[in-house]
């Protein structure tokens, strides 16, 4: 698993099949990439909605990879 934090922005996630379950909703969304709310601000979280943009969020960017052992 890759997670990207961009730069003042999101952090992403790379896969296949998401499975975003919030209180008692719960959405599955087939996709490469997800955006997930880093900013505090988003109106769709965990989801990403652009906030970060409009608020002036500042944050480093980098990059998390989990790798599977033995």
């Amino acid at each position: 698993m890759r997670l990207e934090f961009v730069e003042n922005g999101p952090i992403r996630v790379e896969g296949k099949r998401f499975v975003v379950r919030v209180g008692e909703r719960e959405e599955v969304l087939e996709r490469p990439r997800l955006s997930l709310c880093r900013c505090g601000g988003s109106g769709k979280k965990p989801l990403c909605d652009g906030t970060h943009a409009r608020i002036g969020f500042q944050a480093p960017g980098g990059v998390l990879e989990v790798e599977e052992g033995d």
